[in-house]
């Protein structure tokens, strides 16, 4: 299921203006949701971040407007994955952004639930350097390029994932999640100014951790401390928490393995109280090997 500029499109494929600087110069943004019983999980937060990228980058997209879109995609999947996509639209050549820009949405509906929720992943450390400095580390943008070839690097090294370290030689985030590192009773994640997006997951997880007996805290996180921490694990909205078992192909630790499941625990739970389920709990976490 897709739409383009809100209108539904038979057979994926639409009439596109060729001069998109979307699709020219990777100017826009994009937002990757969850969506259970046909509402968006954590939807407050999807439409916030989406819309404070558009108003950073520039381009007009009002709150009202993405959250209209995604509940619609949302209604038709049910239960699935929903990706909202806002380019700035069609321009002259050049790099100046257009004086009247007229922005375009492309939405896309997937059914079903994602597959990759709990499932443990194994890193490498990647070759390309998170520029902390950049606007674009901080927001979800078009541009996703540096994290395509260190996910394929990272495939050619027998791994499922890419650590990205920042100028600093500190963590700063998956290829496409957030990192955390638990140890003892401190769980610990990169602030954004290390060049971290601010992941929905995230921060659901720091508000709930303390609910669990964890103190969340947004540091400074060089890989030294991910090798010595108890558990370390990424987050996404499609993934929710996923145990990193090993990096550089060395094993992590998984003696914190019980305290993540008691936050993916009360993570299911913030679902189920505002959608009425979870699916990947329903015969709880112990059906899940790494939990188990």
């Amino acid at each position: 299921m897709q739409w383009l500029d809100g209108c539904a499109v038979d057979g994926g494929a639409a009439p596109f203006d060729l001069s998109d600087r979307g699709l020219l110069l990777g100017d826009g943004a994009f937002d990757t949701s969850l969506a259970i019983n046909g509402a968006v999980v954590f939807a407050d937060r999807h439409v916030a971040r989406l819309a404070e990228t558009c108003a950073a980058l520039g381009i007009v997209m009002p709150s009202a407007q993405i959250a209209g879109l995604l509940q619609m995609a949302a209604a038709e999947a049910g239960t699935g994955t929903l990706r909202l996509t806002v380019t700035r639209g069609a321009g002259p050549r050049g790099l100046k952004p257009p004086a009247d820009p007229r922005p375009r949405t492309i939405l896309s509906a997937r059914p079903g639930p994602p597959g990759a929720v709990w499932r443990p992943v194994t890193a490498v450390t990647a070759a390309i350097t998170r520029n902390e400095t950049s606007p674009t580390s901080r927001h979800k943008c078009l541009g996703y390029l540096d994290a395509v070839l260190a996910l394929s690097a990272a495939a050619e090294a027998g791994a499922e994932d890419a650590l990205f370290l920042n100028s600093a030689g500190r963590v700063a985030c998956a290829a496409a999640g957030n990192i955390f590192a638990l140890r003892g009773e401190e769980l610990k994640t990169p602030p954004l100014d290390d060049g971290v997006l601010g992941g929905v997951v995230r921060a659901e997880l720091l508000t709930l951790a303390p609910q669990v007996g964890l103190t969340p805290v947004e540091g400074h996180l060089v890989p030294e401390e991910l090798t010595g921490a108890d558990a370390v694990f990424m987050t996404n909205s499609l993934r929710l928490i996923a145990p990193i078992v090993a990096l550089d192909g060395a094993p992590l630790a998984t003696a914190g393995l019980a305290a993540i499941a008691g936050l993916a625990n009360a993570l299911s739970s913030e679902i189920r109280h505002r959608h009425g389920t979870c699916p990947w709990t329903e015969k709880g976490l112990s059906a899940w090997p790494i939990f188990a």
